[in-house]
This record gives structure tokens, C-alpha cells and sequence, in this order.
């Protein structure tokens, strides 16, 4: 009899599939994101060092004593003092000095945000000839350096008597960034849709009515960032109270900081502490008014 049992069967294994083209290439993306994130991070970190250190350095050399910067000015602080912040202030006359700055920051402020609004407004709506030269006039002056007119203001004041007077430093910051004040709210009034002025002038409005009710309010982004800017620069400035502020009682704060370096020596437990001090309002103010300058910022980067 022949048997009619069949041999067994033998199953054959599928050979692996090689990876395919696009799983690789996900991979290999991932992995040059990974590396391009590391960088990143390591480079931002290095960033924020080359930032933060000077301020460290600064800070902790106004509160050591001069013989321990003197025995070691990059070493270890063995001891801490408040005297350095005390002889400070009472030797740059504190708080006289921060009410000067202050009164001629907010006036410069004041004078800086009016005059560019109202200048800035014909320039974006008038399609003429003269008001794109009158602009690029204005776009040019933010390209003069101040120690180009120096000279030639402090003899226009001298000729006006407002030397050694806040007017007259006010009306110098005023043309020195007007033409940056102009530059920020024409080219943001320029997306501004007309379709809103032509309703307010069906409506009876007039271009001051609707400059004043429709178009002032929605600066308000564009004039935060714009008065961050103008804050930051003016109290920072040595330069115009140094020469158009003759009298002592009438100095800014970072001019009698600046008083305290000597062509020959300077003593950094007296220089440092009197830097720090000049800076102390502009950090509260930025501290308690973050929310409000970054919202501003961002809505006028949306905007424009």
C-alpha cells in the first residue's frame, strides 16, 4: 500500500524589510533638531553669563570694603558692607539728582510722544511729494549722532539763554529723538485701515476730531514701546546734562556718577555703588510696569 501522507511543509521566514526613506529621514531630522536645540540652549546660557556677570561683579564689589578689593579684586568677598551705598548717596546728592532726572525724563517724554504724533499723522495720510521728502528728512536725522550738533546747540542755547536750564535741555532730547517718534507712528498709523477716518468725516468729523478720538487711542502700543525706548536713553544720558546743566544743583544722576571717575585712579566701592543708585528707578519702574511695556510691545509688533 502506498502511504498518502504528505511530506511536511517547510515555512519560509519573510527576510526583514530595510527601514524606509522617510522613517530615516525623520530620525535623522529629529536628531539634527535635538542637537540644534542643544546648541541653542548652551549658546543662550553663554549669552545670559556674558550678561549677568559684569552686574554679579558689580553689585558684589559695592558691598565689600576697600581693603578686601584691594587685596583681591577678582578673589572671594570676606566681608560685606552697606557704608559703600550710604557715602554714595549722600556724596551724588541722591535724591535731588533722581528728581532732576526725573523731571526732565517725563518732560522730554511728554514733548517727544505730542509733537511725533501730530507730525507723524499728515506724513502717513498725505500721498504728496513734500511729505515724503519732509520724511525722509526726519528718517535721516535718526542717523546724526549727538556729538556731530553739540557744538552748534550748546551755541543755539547759549544765543536763547537756556543754557543751564531744564527747557533747555528738554527741547535738545526733544530733537534728538523726534525723529525716531516719527519714524514709529508713521509706520504705524500707515496700517491703520482708512475705511475708519472715512467714517468718522461722513459722521462730521474734522482731522483734528479724528486724529484726537479715533487715532490717539490706538497708539497707546506703539507709545509704550516708543517711551521705553525714549526713558531708557534720556536717563541714561551723560552727554547733553554734562554740558548744558552747569550748575551742581541742577546735575542728573549719572552725571554726578560720572564725577566720582578720576583720570588717574577710581575706586570701585565708590564708582559702583553710585552707578547701581543711577539705575535703582529705571529697574523698579521695568519691574513693576513689565506686564504693561511687554503687552504694549507685542501688540504694536502685531499691529505693525
Amino acid at each position: 500500500m502506498t502511504s498518502n501522507t504528505l511530506p511536511p511543509r517547510t515555512t519560509r521566514r519573510a527576510a526583514p524589510r530595510p527601514p524606509s526613506r522617510s522613517t530615516s529621514s525623520a530620525s535623522s531630522g529629529t536628531a539634527r533638531r535635538g542637537v540644534a536645540g542643544a546648541l541653542g540652549t548652551a549658546l543662550l546660557c553663554l549669552g545670559v553669563l556674558v550678561f549677568a556677570l559684569p552686574f554679579l561683579f558689580t553689585i558684589v564689589t559695592s558691598l565689600r570694603t576697600a581693603a578686601d578689593v584691594a587685596q583681591a579684586p577678582l578673589g572671594i568677598p570676606h566681608t560685606f558692607t552697606l557704608k559703600n551705598f550710604s557715602d554714595a548717596f549722600g556724596q551724588i546728592h541722591y535724591g535731588r539728582s533722581a528728581l532732576n532726572t526725573l523731571l526732565i525724563t517725563g518732560l522730554s517724554c511728554v514733548s517727544i510722544t505730542v509733537l511725533g504724533s501730530l507730525a507723524s499723522y499728515p506724513l502717513a495720510r498725505i500721498t504728496q511729494s513734500w511729505s515724503t521728502w519732509a520724511y525722509r528728512l526726519f528718517i535721516l536725522g535718526t542717523s546724526v549722532p549727538v556729538f556731530v550738533v553739540v557744538a552748534p546747540l550748546y551755541l543755539l542755547m547759549r544765543d536763547l539763554n537756556l543754557l543751564d536750564n531744564y527747557a533747555g535741555v528738554v527741547f535738545v532730547y526733544t530733537a534728538m529723538y523726534l525723529p525716531v517718534a516719527v519714524f514709529f507712528y508713521t509706520s504705524f498709523i500707515r496700517s491703520i485701515p482708512m475705511d475708519i477716518e472715512e467714517a468718522a468725516a461722513l459722521d462730521g468729523c474734522g482731522a483734528f476730531r479724528t486724529f484726537f478720538t479715533i487715532i490717539l487711542p490706538l497708539l497707546r502700543p506703539i507709545t509704550s514701546t516708543l517711551l521705553t525706548f525714549v526713558c531708557l536713553q534720556v536717563w541714561n544720558d551723560l552727554i547733553v546734562p554734562l554740558v548744558f546743566l552747569q550748575d551742581p544743583a541742577k546735575r542728573t544722576v549719572m552725571v554726578n556718577a560720572y564725577s566720582f571717575i578720576d583720570p588717574h585712579t577710581v575706586q570701585p566701592t565708590t564708582l559702583f555703588p553710585a552707578a547701581l543708585l543711577g539705575v535703582l528707578p529705571l529697574f523698579l519702574i521695568f519691574i513693576f510696569l513689565q506686564r504693561h511695556v511687554v503687552a504694549g510691545m507685542s501688540a504694536g509688533a502685531v499691529k505693525a
